[in-house]
C-alpha cells in the first residue's frame, strides 16, 4: 500500500507541476506542453495533481474532457487504492 500511495503522490505532483509549467507558458506566449501529455499523466496516477492544477491554478477547466477524464481517473485510482488495502493493508499498521 505504502508503494502505491507514493507513486501516487510522486506522480500527482509531477502532474501538478507540468500544469503549472503549461500554464506559465500559456501566459508568456511561449511553446506549450501537449494536451495529450497532460491527460496521459493524468492517466498514470497523476489524477490528484491534474484535479488540483484544474481547480487550484485554473488550468483546463474549460476543457470538458481535461475535466471528465480527471474525475474519471481520480475516481478510478481511489478505488485501486481501496483495493489494494483491502488486499494487503499497510505494512506499518
Amino acid at each position: 500500500m505504502e508503494i502505491y500511495l507514493g507513486i501516487f503522490l510522486f506522480m500527482s505532483f509531477i502532474t501538478l507541476c507540468f500544469y503549472w509549467a503549461d500554464k506559465v507558458k500559456a501566459e508568456k506566449g511561449k511553446w506549450r506542453i501537449k494536451e495529450a501529455t497532460l491527460l496521459s499523466l493524468t492517466f498514470m496516477f497523476g489524477s490528484l495533481g491534474a484535479f488540483l492544477g484544474l481547480y487550484l491554478i485554473r488550468h483546463k477547466n474549460r476543457h470538458w474532457y481535461f475535466v471528465a477524464v480527471t474525475f474519471l481517473s481520480l475516481a478510478l485510482h481511489i478505488y485501486l487504492g481501496y483495493l489494494v488495502y483491502k488486499k494487503i493493508g499497510f505494512l506499518f499498521c
